[in-house]
């Protein structure tokens, strides 16, 4: 009999909205990840020497710290012997490492691992567009003055301007959300509609922090000089429809309906969280909160699928295990825009859609509001593109220890056209 991978605790830091308190205090990616790794094990009270490895996720790498759960680690006091490396796929990149993590263990090369992810927007690396980049290349080889004079006189106004980043696909060249724009139109999903589910998560999460359920999964982060504490997530914003209805479209200027309000905002974060085996727990004395059941990945079309991941992922990771939808007490999805969340929720109800997409008899299921994002969710919360994934396990298995449900769903889509789900079973020893 296989050893049960299980899921012990996670930590993660506030998520801010890029341009605040990380970026004024001039924070690198790792530091958060290092601040989320140091209180997972401050919280867990886990030696760091029994960590077989790291794997974190991440999506805007910075060049000095390419690998940034090395850097993290070492910051956060894991030791040197222990093996890191850093994964990327998009909003699914701590996802991804959590995967990772359960093939070490499953192929003997780990008992235990931290697994989770980092993003800093405000810190994304700004370059040169590719002619001042030949330039720049070129001008190493400079030996005299005249081949420096030279170089600096063949210089122009147009050379200076930087290239912009983008979040926006390679291939089809139109960012996720003139995508879920055309999304949202194609399965009916009403401007109004939008801005109710977007109220709805800035409520709960809310309502979340106020009950003390998002207190207990967030260390405290204090920077230098002046070492003032932050403590909360600084996007929760709990508006009315009448103002949220007032906002212009953000992507689509003239047909478009996701505005500011109703996609999620670029955020800066870290998360992590404590993975190994049944046997491991019970000799390390520790209790775990959940038990990881299955879990699979999923590439769509970019064209027509791109944000439509959750409906594709949940619909085989339920048919891998056997279980339905309404086996399923928590359920907690990626909010990458409110209509995206709409279209999929729509398309899990739909027959048409099983029959056409998922080569299914009939519909996945009709996902109960009752069970689903109940502390809130990308929309308010906000999306480090890199920590999103370790953020909806920990509080999957934390719903389930509150609500004593018995098994969890997570689901979350990404760039490329990619969609993640995984199950989870609240433990029981």
């Amino acid at each position: 009999m296989k050893d049960k991978i299980v899921f012990i605790d996670g930590c993660r830091t506030p998520f801010l909205k890029s341009g605040t308190d990380y970026f004024h205090n001039d924070i690198m990616s790792y530091q958060l990840g290092q601040y989320a790794i140091k209180g997972l094990l401050i919280k867990t009270g886990i030696d760091p020497k029994e960590i077989d490895t790291v794997i974190m996720g991440t999506v805007i790498s910075n060049l000095k710290t390419s690998n940034v759960a090395r850097e993290a680690s070492l910051g956060a006091g894991i030791p040197t012997a222990t093996p890191c490396h850093t994964v990327s796929q998009a909003c699914i990149s701590a996802n991804r490492a959590v995967a990772s993590g359960i093939g070490e263990i499953r192929s003997g090369q780990a008992e235990v691992f931290i697994a989770g992810g980092v993003d800093n927007t405000s810190d994304t690396p700004i370059g040169f567009k590719k002619e001042m980049r030949k330039k720049l290349f070129a001008a190493q080889k400079l030996k005299t003055m005249g081949d420096n004079l030279k170089f600096l006189f063949s210089l122009r106004p147009r050379h200076f301007a930087p290239e912009r980043p983008q979040v926006a696909e390679f291939t089809t060249k139109k960012t996720m959300g003139q995508d879920c724009d055309v999304l949202a139109a194609k399965y009916q999903i009403s401007r109004e509609a939008q801005d109710a589910f977007c109220l709805r998560s800035h409520q709960l999460s809310s309502k979340a922090w106020e009950d003390g359920h998002l207190e207990k999964e967030v260390v405290t982060v204090s920077l230098p000089p002046k070492f003032k504490p932050i403590n909360r997530d600084n996007g929760v914003r709990v508006s009315s429809l009448e103002k949220l209805a007032k906002l212009r479209p953000a992507f689509d200027k003239k047909y478009g309906t996701l505005t500011a309000a109703n996609s999620s905002f670029l955020t800066d974060g870290g998360s992590a969280g404590l993975f190994m085996t049944e046997s491991k727990a019970k000799a390390l004395g520790l209790v775990p909160k959940a038990e990881i059941i299955d879990f699979c990945f999923t590439g769509q079309e970019l064209e027509e699928e791109l944000l439509l991941g959750p409906a594709f992922a949940s619909a085989k990771v339920l048919d891998k295990t056997g279980l339905t939808l309404d086996d399923m007490d928590v359920i907690e999805f990626h909010e990458a825009f409110a209509g995206q969340i709409l279209a999929n929720l729509a398309c899990l109800e739909s027959a048409t859609f099983a029959k056409e997409k998922l080569n299914r008899a009939q519909a996945v299921g009709k996902i109960p509001m009752s069970k689903f994002n109940l502390w809130g969710g990308s929309l308010s919360l906000g999306h480090p593109f890199g920590a999103t994934g370790l953020r909806l396990i920990n509080t999957a298995a934390n719903r389930l220890q509150h609500e004593g449900g018995k098994y969890a769903l997570i689901a979350a889509c990404a760039a490329g056209a990619h969609g993640h789900a995984m199950i989870l079973k609240r433990y029981e020893a």
